[in-house]
């Protein structure tokens, strides 16, 4: 990932002059938040957290997603936390857009950077610092982890996607590529994030309609999506949300490469109300 391919960070509130941001999105099936939406304004701050802002692109609230939080970021030089959860039981993916961290995990460290990957189960002690002299950026996913009997719970994974060889979907040519963090076969794993690209040209074919729940960043390019029959136009810095059984197809939308970073829930039996 170089540093210019990186989306528009979230920023200030736009000038009295602009025109109102149109492309902001709720319905029972999907959600678009454009990047203009995520201004300073909206940001959220944590305990235990220093020098850290960030924004919640995803969370469990009635309408919205159901299984997965989502938070996009921004931690200033030498900021971080030594304690960053604070809730039992909450696995963690960390994805770092811009920037250096330190993370630590039971005493052993590790350095990410633009492009690092990290996997956190639940249950372990953790921390994570700002180590560069700018601020850095990262995208952090946690879910309650679901036990099953008879199955450990998934080992620390920290890599980098220049690690991850890109699988190519057969058909497309080369065009429509996955990269896969995570062995697919492994069962203990209960969510998977991938990044997922399409070169100028590509789509997805058909409408799939599945239980997994989706989260996806936009981290590269443009691209048309086909969510539950509305075409609906995304670029680098936007967020969707698609509920479980939403139709979903897209096609590459600009002359580069559309890429983004994907969240679903996998590898469980359906639960039932109690």
């Amino acid at each position: 990932m170089n540093a210019d391919r990186l989306p528009v960070r979230p920023g200030n509130v736009p000038p009295q002059s602009t025109l109102l941001d149109k492309r902001a999105i709720v319905t029972e099936a999907y959600t678009v938040i454009p990047k203009g939406s995520m201004t300073d304004i909206v940001s959220s701050r944590l305990p235990f957290w220093e020098d850290t802002s960030l924004w919640v692109l995803a969370s469990p609230v009635a309408g919205f997603c159901s299984t997965f939080s989502h938070y996009l970021v921004e931690v200033e030089a030498g900021g971080g936390s030594e304690q960053p959860e604070t809730e039992a039981g909450i696995q963690s993916v960390l994805f770092v857009t811009v920037g250096t961290l330190q993370l630590t995990i039971n005493d052993t460290r590790h350095e990410l950077r633009c492009g690092s990957y990290a996997y956190i189960p639940s249950g372990l002690e953790w921390s994570l610092y700002n180590t560069g002299a700018a601020q850095a950026t990262f995208h952090w996913f946690r879910k309650p982890y679901h036990f099953v009997k008879g199955l450990d719970e998934p080992d620390v994974v920290v890599t980098h996607e220049s690690q991850v060889e890109a699988m190519v979907t057969p058909g497309s040519n080369g065009g429509w590529t996955t990269k896969r963090f995570v062995d697919p076969a492994d069962l203990r794993h209960d969510m998977h994030i991938t990044i997922v690209s399409f070169e100028p040209g590509c789509v997805l074919p058909f409408l799939e309609t599945h239980v997994m729940e989706h989260g996806l960043y936009v981290l590269e390019g443009k691209g048309v999506y086909n969510l539950n029959q509305d075409w609906v136009e995304v670029e680098a810095g936007d967020y969707m949300w698609l509920r479980a059984y939403c139709p979903q197809a897209c096609y590459s939308g600009g002359n580069g490469t559309f890429r983004y970073l994907l969240y679903k829930d996998v590898n469980r039996h359906i639960t039932f109300p109690k």
